[in-house]
């Protein structure tokens, strides 16, 4: 009996870890969009292979791939023949065994492709995506180097179709890899890379040798470089904004083409242009001579963020290779890497400027300030304490202003009742009233543009720092509290829905810096609500700043919603602080009663008017004198 038991309750129990089992299966069993994507995937796999063994027509002209040319046999005459009618010159090459390169220099893995000689891949070896993924900015033909030229029997070739013999040395640290499109042993064209350890810059040298009765000089030898920009960041619009093609030319001008839609533009006298994406770039580097002239397109890809979701921009660069006794002779620095300011200022050439600090005054700011005040705080600390820091610093190299700006509306308070009798006194006179107004303000050292002077001061810091966090590469996969990212959004709770404008999910950093935003100017435009009297024929002001105590927290907490969450993070801290420095001056610096008995001395003491003053004076008297003759002529 026992055993029959035994035997019940262990068929009882395989049922249940058999049905439990079956249940995990079909929970885990792939979503309908997962399968859709495996076989879309599929399917991009298979047409890039059979576009791989396809063959291209280009200009009339037949040019088979290279993987057409695996299996030639050099001893078989009619492949020979075959080759020669198709690639002329280059049959040659064709018969040639060939290979790709690799090579890994501790921060680039490297691909050379033997179709074409130019890199196929290149990984960074020490960064990662949002999702973790190894970062490629070359990969799965989202890039195409190209040189067409016409050859003395009338054809015309594209290298990226033609096989190149690769060759591997050392020359000291460095490593060279050779890569060349033979005539003939001692004829070719040559791309030659030298790669330094630990370096994101290649030298680049394009040069032919004994080809001078080959390449028809009559005919452009163009060079054309597409490269896609590959998806790396949380949100692609986020990272798609600070996305643009930079280029540096006529001796040290930086411009830039649209951040939007299409746009292309023909320069003369190139230093480099960088196909630039928010954290990484690719730059290429004339080294020797500008180049000549350079027409760069640009194409926005994310029309719509929930369905290109893949890439951001598409760019392009075209020029003609300079032809010296119809031979080539190019050296180019091609830099693969972070879009990170101490690194590319490292070169020497300007690169840095492909950063967008802001222009003129606010670059400054960022580039000589702080950039590397951020950079030593940072190298200390941790990096969400290093912009507390920096936030602390700079409200209190700030907090004059601040001052400046409290003391100018504690004076209009006070002079509030008697500017009020002015008013009323003269209220059939608004001249005269403005006219008296201006005289109390002077006498007594206030004035409403002194509460407006220490605003603008701090603008250019605002923009300047607007600009920094969202490019400060030293933030990018940072965490803080609950931030996974200082250089992207923080995420506390993902919504159903797609809201436009805010978006899916929701930010915490914009809403503490929304709260003590609302608080700061609560604070502040109740003083300037009592100090600043209602003025004839202009807009009531404080009815517009009750509605702004309202409108700019809400337009902080939508528009920062997908902003870099280091950026509400100063926010948040700036507006505590500006709140505290606040209740000291008003508790403990400035005295009401005090600064009522210096305006009152101010007041008594002969005031010399300056010359703008009393050129606005005798102007205002003019036109009141002119108003008054006017009414007489209508009586």
């Amino acid at each position: 009996m026992e055993e029959k038991k035994l035997d019940v309750k262990s068929i009882i129990g395989f049922v249940l870890i058999f049905g439990i089992l079956l249940f995990m299966m079909w929970q885990n069993q792939p979503t309908p969009e997962e399968i859709a994507a495996d076989k879309a995937k599929q399917e991009q796999i298979d047409a890039d292979k059979k576009a791989k063994e396809a063959v291209i027509t280009q200009d009339d002209t037949l040019v088979t791939t290279a993987d057409d040319f695996t299996n030639i046999n050099p001893n078989d005459s009619l492949q020979q023949v075959a080759l020669n009618n198709k690639l002329g010159v280059f049959a040659y090459a064709a018969s040639l065994p060939s290979q790709d390169a690799k090579v890994d220099n501790g921060v680039l893995e490297l691909t050379f492709s033997k179709r074409g000689g130019h890199l196929s891949e290149v990984k960074l070896s020490k960064f990662v995506d949002f999702d973790s993924i190894p970062i490629y900015l070359v990969k799965d033909n989202n890039a195409s180097f190209n040189i067409n030229l016409g050859t003395s029997d009338s054809r015309i070739f594209n290298t990226r179709d033609l096989p190149f013999q690769s060759k591997v040395t050392k020359n000291g640290e460095n490593t060279l890899v050779s890569m060349k499109l033979k005539v003939s042993e001692t004829k070719f064209l040559e791309y030659l890379y030298v790669i330094k350890p630990n370096d994101y810059m290649i030298d680049f040298t394009i040069k032919s040798q004994g080809l001078n009765n080959v390449i028809n000089g009559s005919q452009e030898v163009k060079l054309d470089w597409t490269q896609t920009s590959k998806r790396h960041d949380q949100s692609i619009s986020y990272e798609n904004r600070y996305t643009r093609l930079t280029y540096q030319h006529d001796g040290g001008n930086i411009d830039k083409l649209s951040q939007a839609g299409e746009d292309d533009e023909t320069v003369e006298d190139v230093d480099w242009f960088s196909f630039r994406q928010h954290f990484f770039s690719s730059i290429l580097v004339a080294n020797d001579k500008p180049i000549k002239s350079v027409a760069l397109t640009s194409k926005d890809l994310v029309e719509d963020e929930k369905i290109d979701t893949l890439f951001t921009k598409k760019y392009g660069a075209k020029t003609v290779l300079a032809l010296s006794g119809n031979e080539l002779n190019e050296n180019y620095g091609l830099f693969y890497g972070p879009t990170e300011s101490t690194i590319l200022s490292s070169y020497d050439k300007n690169l840095e400027e492909s950063i967008p600090l802001g222009w003129g005054l606010f670059g400054w700011i960022n580039e000589f300030l702080f950039i590397p005040l951020f950079g030593f705080l940072s190298s200390y600390l941790p990096f969400g304490i290093a912009i507390i820091v920096m936030t602390v610093l700079i409200k209190l190299a700030m907090s004059f202003v601040q001052y400046k700006q409290y003391l100018s509306q504690m004076k209009m308070k006070i002079l509030k009742p008697e500017l009020e009798a002015i008013k009323e006194k003269h209220k059939d006179n608004k001249m005269k009233a403005q006219q008296e107004t201006m005289a109390l303000q002077n006498k007594a050292g206030a004035s409403p543009l002194a509460g407006c002077l220490p605003a603008l001061i701090q603008m250019p810091v605002f923009y300047a720092l607007f600009m920094f966090f969202p490019t400060a590469f030293a933030l990018r996969q940072k965490k803080f509290l609950w931030a996974d990212d200082l250089s992207s959004y923080d995420i506390i709770a993902k919504l159903p829905i797609d809201i436009p404008i805010y978006g899916d999910h929701i930010s915490l950093f914009p809403i503490l810096a929304a709260i003590a935003i609302f608080f700061y100017m609560k604070m502040t435009t109740g003083q300037q609500q009592m100090s600043a009297p209602q003025q004839e024929g202009m807009p009531d002001m404080a009815k517009m700043m009750k509605y702004m105590i309202y409108f700019a927290p809400i337009m902080m907490m939508v528009f920062f919603n997908k902003y870099a969450s280091g950026l509400s993070l100063y926010y948040f801290i700036s507006n505590l602080i500006s709140i505290g420095i606040l209740l000291v001056i008003k508790n403990y610096i400035l005295d009401e009663d005090k600064i009522h008995a210096k305006i009152q001395v101010q007041k008594a003491k002969p005031k010399k008017e300056s010359k703008f003053q009393k050129k606005m004076k005798d102007m205002m008297e003019q036109a009141e004198q002119q108003k008054q003759t006017q009414k007489r002529n209508k009586k």
